[in-house]
């Protein structure tokens, strides 16, 4: 009687801790995302505006080797920047720069844009600008900086757009649609109930075979006849 007792119990245990492992994966996906929106910012996103920045500091640190490589820095500023020539500068190259990081980080880290015309734009703005000016400005006549500047801004814009593109919006996109789905779930299934079971679902485990020798030890001590 103990024993089915016992038996009994932990059953009831096992089936409520099947109920705690059922509900437990469910919540933390939803905790995860919910703690996730709560960042304000998605990992991948964070990674497009590290990007983006990444794209600012490089082109800068090119401009500045170029001003240096070629006379110095504080004669050059005054040439590029003052005596600004759109056929010789490398300053608008720099500008380019910044307002891509501008209007990126203002538009998808700060707004938090779920939508590609922004940097459809940068991209356009930049693609167009590089064209016209390699075709008619005499960069190419500038040594090495005159094709490293502008192929360079060119590839780093393309970069960000695929980023944003075929990384950050459709992930989140998609986290988003398992986060309601996964909601739609916990509303809508519930979970194993808390209250008592049915004793229909339990049984006593048959009995042992040493159980049975013993009773059939007792049962030949009793036929043996009384001396």
């Amino acid at each position: 009687m103990d024993s089915q007792c016992s038996s009994s119990v932990g059953s009831r245990a096992n089936l409520g801790g099947l109920g705690n492992i059922n509900s437990t994966p469910i919540s933390a996906r939803v905790e995860s995302y919910e703690a996730g929106e709560k960042k304000g910012i998605s990992d991948v996103r964070r990674t497009f505006c590290l990007f983006v920045t990444f794209d600012l500091l490089f082109v800068t640190l090119l401009w500045i080797i170029e001003l240096n490589v070629n006379g110095g820095i504080q004669q050059q500023l005054e040439q590029e920047v003052l005596k600004y020539d759109y056929h010789k500068s490398f300053f608008d190259i720099f500008l380019l720069a910044v307002f891509r990081f501008a209007a990126l980080i203002l538009a998808y880290a700060v707004c938090k844009l779920r939508h590609w015309w922004a940097i459809a734009i940068t991209t356009a703005i930049t693609t167009g600008f590089l064209i016209v000016k390699v075709v008619v400005s005499k960069l190419l006549s500038q040594g090495a900086f005159g094709y490293l500047l502008p192929i360079i801004s060119f590839i780093l814009a393309w970069i960000e757009t695929w980023l944003l593109d075929f990384k950050v919006l459709p992930q989140e996109a998609g986290d988003e649609i398992r986060y309601l789905s996964v909601q739609n779930r916990l509303e809508h299934e519930p979970l194993l109930p808390p209250g008592p079971l049915s004793e229909g679902l339990f049984y006593s485990p048959p009995e042992s075979l040493a159980d049975s020798d013993e009773d059939l030890d007792d049962k030949h001590d009793l036929e043996k006849p009384i001396v």
